[in-house]
């Protein structure tokens, strides 16, 4: 591949590039210029969905093997939808779709995908399938086939439709993630977190394998609201839809208490967010990272890509941006305090910095959030 012979994440116009040498590509509609992120490819719904029996991985077969090949895997596919013009996806039930784009990786480039920040924002599960691949999300080096999206709506029943995007993918070359020595460097240098107007001091972050963050549960707003709770009953939410729901036909709105604590119940859906401001300089893109298990039963994340000048802007401008968390626990009750330790980043290296950064110029929509809902909800 023609690019500098150290590691990073490809940027936008590195992308580009890619595309026009069909590394990533279409059959069907041309990928569009409107899908480049500053380090992300947006992925397209293709025009089916197969309602399958439970979530599955390839090994050491090719996807459509899997769904077709009755003593490889018998009765996976329930049912075909036809997608081209819309179609339900019910609270659920499991769904896999193909994916508009195909791979013709390089051999030195490998890829990650994750859900795009409305999509995590919803509950919904998206995670991507390789073929002959153990593992969800991760592509391997010089991939060359077709990809597919899992997809199982948790709280709500949704309607999509061909060519909407729920995912989307980072190129990679090498290994490029900041071990904590330039970490803590960095922060000295671009003050990566800030606790309202006031960056934190290098004694006051902590770091291991990532920077961590906490939860505000302080509600530093007039309202007090500290988050939403998905309502278990509601109607369809079309994801085409921009600025249409009434969030108090879907959410339950969770208001600070004098103890600021929360009990999250076990399965339920929480949007919260993090206490600090996270800034991300153009020269790097991030990623909300799983945290350990042992802090107990909960995922904090569905969503976890950060794009170049999240929070930044192209010169250090903005004061920083709280960090969305989407939150569930498993098994028992579990209670949360206000500055807890909830969740992790880590931060890769750009192979250059992208001609676009994140944004309003790009139409980026959470530059400025605090508690957001997905684009599909009113603003208050």
């Amino acid at each position: 591949m023609d690019m500098a012979r150290n590691s990073g994440v490809l940027s936008c116009q590195q992308i580009k590039k890619s595309i026009n040498k069909r590394h990533v590509f279409s059959r069907s509609v041309p990928i569009d210029d409107e899908q480049i992120q500053p380090a992300s490819l947006d992925l397209r719904l293709g025009d089916k969905a197969y309602r399958l029996v439970s979530s599955f991985l390839p090994e050491n077969h090719e996807v459509i093997e899997k769904l077709y090949t009755p003593d490889v895997y018998s009765d996976l596919v329930m049912y075909e939808i036809d997608i081209s013009k819309g179609g339900i996806l019910e609270k659920g039930h499991v769904y896999l779709i193909p994916l508009m784009e195909e791979l013709n990786l390089p051999t030195d480039v490998h890829g990650r995908a994750n859900p795009k920040s409305t999509t995590g924002r919803l509950d919904i599960f998206a995670r991507v399938l390789t073929d002959r691949n153990p593992r969800f999300d991760d592509i391997a080096c010089g991939y060359k086939g077709k990809l597919f999206l899992e997809v199982m709506p948790r709280s709500f029943t949704i309607n999509v439709k061909e060519g909407l995007s729920l995912v989307q993918l980072r190129l990679i070359s090498g290994e490029c993630a900041l071990a904590d020595s330039k970490l803590k460097s960095l922060h000295r240098s671009s003050r990566l977190l800030y606790n309202g107007d006031k960056h934190l001091s290098a004694d006051e972050i902590k770091v291991s394998k990532g920077l961590f963050m906490s939860v505000d549960l302080s509600g530093d707003n007039s309202s007090g609201v500290i988050g939403y709770k998905s309502k278990r009953n509601s109607h369809v939410v079309d994801l085409t839809k921009k600025n249409h729901y009434n969030i108090a036909d879907f959410w339950e709105p969770l208001r600070k208490n004098s103890r600021g604590t929360l009990i999250l119940e076990p399965e339920d859906f929480y949007i919260l967010c993090s206490k600090e401001k996270i800034r991300v300089p153009p020269r790097y893109a991030a990623e909300m990272v799983a945290y350990e298990a042992g802090s107990g039963e909960l995922r904090t994340h569905y969503a976890g890509f950060f794009d170049p000048g999240f929070g930044f802007g192209l010169k250090g401008e903005v004061k920083g941006t709280k960090a969305v968390l989407e939150v569930r626990a498993h098994d028992v009750p579990f209670m949360i305090a206000d500055g807890q330790t909830f969740c992790k980043l880590y931060f890769e290296k750009m192979l250059e910095i992208p001609e676009k950064i994140y944004g309003p110029k790009i139409g980026s929509s959470y530059q400025y959030q605090s508690i957001t809902l997905s684009k599909q909800f009113k603003n208050l």
